[in-house]
């Protein structure tokens, strides 16, 4: 009698995709909860420690309502397979300008706050490029 051995239905490398997979969504969910509910929320609330930044910078509630609405927008986007990539890229350079504010009008003060974001972001941005590239008009 010979055995027949089982075709094995998934391969390492099948595996560790399924992993990365599983990986940036978890970046992708966290992020967007962080952005709309711990970011955003305040701003469009126009809680205390929120208004405080904004009257420090001195360019009035206009500004804090626009982050927090960009914010929103951003962790709206990171949820959505197709808006991902170009959220996550969005929020990068969004968080750049913030990083240059805070280190020009706050003193360097919680300067280094937007690279623990950016790190991140920058994973999912560079997991979801195709789909970035196919909205642009341009492919690989």
């Amino acid at each position: 009698m010979s055995s027949i051995a089982p075709v094995p239905t998934s391969t390492p490398a099948t595996e560790s995709g399924k992993a990365v997979v599983r990986v940036v969504w978890t970046l992708r969910i966290l992020l967007a909860l962080f952005f709309a509910l711990a970011s955003a929320l305040p701003k469009l609330l126009a809680l205390p420690a929120a208004t405080t930044v904004f009257d420090a910078i001195g360019v009035g509630s206009w500004l804090m309502y626009l982050t927090g609405l960009v914010e929103l927008a951003g962790a709206v986007g990171l949820l959505l397979r197709r808006l991902a990539g170009p959220a996550a890229t969005a929020l990068i350079v969004f968080l750049l300008c913030a990083f240059v504010t805070q280190l020009t009008v706050m003193h360097g003060e919680n300067a280094g706050t937007p690279f623990v974001f950016m790190v991140p972001l920058a994973v999912v941005a560079w997991n979801r490029r195709a789909e970035t590239m196919g909205l642009l008009g341009r492919r690989n």
